[in-house]
């Protein structure tokens, strides 16, 4: 039986009524597969050299310039993949983070971000400057977050699991720039994921609305003076999207609904012509809506948001003890004071006046938690809420000797780091590293004695670490990442 003759009578008269003469050309999508998409990662790779080299990529993502359809079956296990060069990403859920218009230096939320398709692109777009919570109430949801932000490269970020209003309660209104892609009832997934017409008639419009409502509501507390806000669902429910929007409108006056340009495959909201919607039948994509909405900035200076956050950029630089204590913990270090097997190690990276990594060994602070090695973004987080991920996990310390971590090595290329063995992706030893395979060297490739750590790269992109010793290379890749 085909999707659409498994489409809910009530559906099909909802959208019947939305559509009228377009009604047979939409249910005709059904008919027709899904379409599929990556994202290329602008800050590892630019975008015309990866659509040179990418043997899958079919045609751009209208609204995206980093967007492109694929077609094939080694998406997935491309070692680019792997070296956080590209996210696969339905094409349509590209299209919220492309709306929110983020500049480096903001500070961005992502409130029910898991997987992580958008807080990638959000990460991206701020250039390693700022800071991104991306947020999921689910802490198991929210275990695909920390990998995916963790593979694409990202440091400036922290990951929680936390319920909007917790999270209120912690950073007041302190963001700039927020996203919510609200839980929703998939109307709009339909075709991708037929499971999800059986969750529709258990759980359906109704069943949605008051909690995007409540969601948006705390959302739009933490969001700052002048700040701008992109709601987003994957649904074609009027209940859902519209009256969201129009209810939120009505209770917060100091929003506006901002106007975005139209694109090729736009449709206009209904009723309120500045939101976005995408069909199945005029777009290339699945479902999709969205809204972007800005608060008034205040009109005095000395008009303070209704609850001040209590985290601040470099607090803990201008009061470390202060810090400490509102922590429970022991001060954050600057980098020239961690620990001598920690500052070696780094010793050995170098970097580009523009490689991200800059920012990190020169601002970041160090902590350490048990064997853990941190660098930390120099903001004050609140510690009354869950985190799954603060920052970037270096590598342990034990017994006086620094282990690298995998998310350092996603942080680097093969031009960082003086011992590298970088192979080409045809290399079949690649896809051997990535099941966790000792690796065999070449009489030409470096050799060492002892146990020198090594960078793996897939043609000159940071994939994990090795330990090079007697002709060969002893595999470090994280074992929760290898390749099945």
């Amino acid at each position: 039986m085909s999707v659409r003759e498994c489409l809910p009578v009530e559906f099909v008269a909802s959208m019947r009524s939305q559509l009228g003469d377009e009604t047979e050309g939409f249910l005709s999508s059904y008919e027709r597969e899904a379409y599929s998409g990556i994202r290329i990662n602008t800050g590892k790779i630019p975008v015309r050299e990866a659509t040179e080299k990418l043997p899958f990529i079919r045609g751009s993502v209208p609204w995206t310039e980093n967007g492109f359809y694929v077609s094939g079956t080694s998406i997935s296990r491309h070692p680019w993949y792997y070296a956080g060069l590209y996210y696969i990403q339905e094409p349509s859920a590209m299209l919220p983070a492309s709306l929110l218009p983020i500049a480096p230096g903001d500070r961005v939320l992502d409130l029910c971000a898991a997987p992580g398709g958008k807080a990638t692109e959000l990460a991206s777009r701020l250039r390693g400057n700022g800071l991104l919570v991306a947020n999921d109430v689910s802490a198991s949801r929210a275990k695909a977050l920390v990998k995916n932000l963790a593979v694409w490269g990202t440091a400036n970020a922290c990951v929680t699991a936390e319920t909007p209003e917790r999270l209120y309660g912690a950073f007041g209104c302190f963001f700039d720039k927020i996203l919510v892609d609200a839980p929703c009832s998939g109307e709009g997934m339909f075709r991708k994921d037929s499971s999800l017409i059986a969750s529709w008639k258990e759980r359906g419009p109704r069943d949605y609305a008051p909690l995007q409502k409540e969601i948006l509501s705390w959302a739009v507390r933490m969001l700052k003076p002048g700040g701008m806000l992109l709601y987003s669902t994957c649904t074609f429910s009027k209940e859902e999207d519209e009256d969201v929007i129009a209810d939120t409108l009505e209770r917060f006056p100091e929003l506006t609904l901002v106007p975005v340009k139209k694109k090729d495959g736009f449709a206009p909201g209904i009723g309120l012509e500045s939101c976005i919607r995408l069909y199945p039948h005029r777009a290339d994509g699945e479902g999709h809506f969205a809204a972007l909405l800005q608060k008034r900035p205040t009109e005095r200076r000395d008009e303070p948001c209704e609850q001040e956050g209590i985290v601040s950029i470099s607090q803990r630089k201008k009061d470390k003890s202060a810090a400490a204590r509102a922590r429970g913990e022991s001060t954050g270090k600057n980098i020239k004071q961690l620990p001598e097997p920690v500052r070696e190690f780094l010793a050995r990276i170098s970097y580009a006046e523009d490689f991200p990594l800059k920012a990190v060994l020169e601002t970041f602070l160090y902590e350490q938690v048990g064997d853990s090695c941190l660098l930390l973004p120099p903001f004050d987080f609140p510690r009354s809420i869950r985190y799954l991920r603060t920052g970037v996990k270096i590598g342990s310390l034990k017994r006086g000797r620094f282990e690298p971590s995998q998310e350092l090595a996603m942080l680097l290329d093969a031009s960082c780091f003086e011992a590298v063995l970088d192979m080409e992706t045809d290399d079949e030893r690649v896809l051997r590293y990535l099941k966790g395979e000792t690796i065999a060297l070449k009489e030409t490739e470096p050799d060492r004695t002892g146990e020198g750590w090594v960078l793996v790269c897939a043609d000159g992109h940071g994939l994990g670490w090795g330990k090079y010793g007697n002709g060969s290379l002893k595999n470090k890749y994280y074992p929760g990442w290898r390749l099945q």
